[in-house]
């Protein structure tokens, strides 16, 4: 593990004092779209590309050169999948530390999750605080998505495997529910099924999506001993298999429009099949694990050996590295290092180059390094939380490993 122990804990304890100054609420990589203005330009890009493209440039030039312009696009906003990430990262460092107080922050995000539940359903979900806008329609906010729900899964499950509350358990098994009957199979093969984006999607194809809910009913079928959930898994998870390329890649979707393979969708569904071979064994998912980690580290990293956005671009990018590709290689890293000791190597690489490069002096994290100079916006979902998560999870493989010996204590936050 890295040497320096005491600069990561120095970077989650001021990380921690940062978010206490800042807030639980931001703006977001989608804020220029988000609201009624860029909302519009966007829909009209989607419907006329030429007239679109003269709409959604000053956007994209702003995104470039001026981050901060996102302020005059859209309010800052809670968002449930970084509530659920800061909820994570905090028992983390409970478990690193022993600290009772990391344990109530972790408590409190998961009480702003209870709060925040997609309207309407009978079951627990959750998806985002506002209205996106896509190729495939516009999403009203609170529309519950497969891609987000199932972090809150694991938020509540990790909180109650250290202090188990009945209440955890029951929405751990109402989030279930949801995953299980409300997303729908979308057949693909004899064997294999993918599934709907949202509740109301039958179309499909998108490949994470399935692999998400694939692990989560995977885990489902073991924490409340239901087969049901393992059957239904079992076609999810044939279709992950099924739609690897042969050269290991995974495509974001297995339709003409959107074929691109890129980094953090890449780790999504990579760590989807680390965590289903842990519980099972599954000789499937190490195999494609094997085939997919050559991939992975041969063409989503650049010549710094640090994660780079696409295996090859699919449209024009305003910037070089990604924050959200940082965090999720970290997290991708630390799940296949004994399977995979070249994953151990390549944590290393990305964790000392984010502790050295992308740590603010407020102790927040620069957001994007692009062609010109670094997005400095902090935003919760995009992805200082996930940062968080990787880091806390870091420091805690570090503390479990140095059981016995002298591990690095976390610093004293103020």
């Amino acid at each position: 593990m890295i040497s320096s122990g005491s600069l990561l804990s120095s970077t989650l304890a001021n990380f921690v004092s940062w978010l206490d100054g800042y807030g639980e609420y931001s703006r977001d990589h989608q804020s220029f779209f988000a609201g009624p203005i860029g909302g519009r330009a966007k829909a009209l890009y989607y419907r006329n590309k030429a007239l679109g493209t003269v709409a959604v440039a000053p956007m994209i030039f702003f995104e470039a050169f001026l981050p901060s312009a996102r302020q005059m696009f859209h309010e800052p906003t809670r968002f449930p999948i970084a509530d659920a990430h800061y909820a994570m990262g905090f028992a983390f460092l409970h478990q690193a530390s022993g600290r009772a107080e990391f344990l109530d922050r972790s408590v409190r995000f998961l009480q702003a999750l209870q709060q925040s539940r997609s309207p309407g359903y009978e079951n627990y979900c959750w998806g985002y605080p506002f209205d996106w806008v896509t190729v495939a329609g516009t999403f009203r906010r609170g529309t519950p998505f497969i891609t987000s729900t199932p972090y809150v899964y694991e938020a509540f499950l990790q909180a109650h495997s250290i202090d188990p509350r009945p209440e955890w358990r029951d929405i751990a098994e109402s989030i279930v529910r949801h995953v299980c009957t409300d997303i729908k199979d979308v057949p693909f093969s004899a064997t294999g099924s993918s599934c709907g984006y949202f509740p109301d999607d039958t179309k499909g194809g998108v490949v994470n999506a399935a692999a998400y809910r694939a692990f989560t009913l995977t885990s489902a079928s073991r924490v409340f001993e239901k087969d049901e959930y393992s059957r239904v898994a079992e076609r999810n998870l044939a279709f992950v298999l099924e739609s690897q390329n042969a050269d290991g890649s995974w495509p974001y979707a297995i339709d003409t429009a959107r074929p691109f393979v890129d980094h953090f969708h890449t780790c999504f569904v990579m760590k989807a099949l680390a965590k289903i071979h842990t519980l099972t064994g599954d000789p499937r998912c190490l195999e494609a694990l094997s085939l997919g980690v050559k991939f992975y580290l041969e063409r989503l990293f650049d010549e710094d050996g640090l994660p780079k956005p696409f295996a090859a671009a699919p449209r024009l990018t305003v910037y070089k590295q990604e924050l959200y590709d940082c965090a999720e290689s970290i997290n991708l890293c630390l799940l296949l290092r004994d399977r995979f000791p070249q994953c151990g190597a390549k944590l290393e690489t990305v964790v000392s180059a984010v502790l050295r490069d992308w740590v603010q002096p407020s102790g927040s994290f620069r957001s994007r390094r692009l062609m010109f100079g670094w997005d400095n916006v902090p935003m919760h979902r995009w992805a200082q939380s996930q940062m968080f998560r990787s880091l806390s999870f870091y420091f805690f493989e570090l503390q479990r490993e140095g059981a016995g010996s002298r591990p690095v204590a976390l610093a004293q936050t103020h």
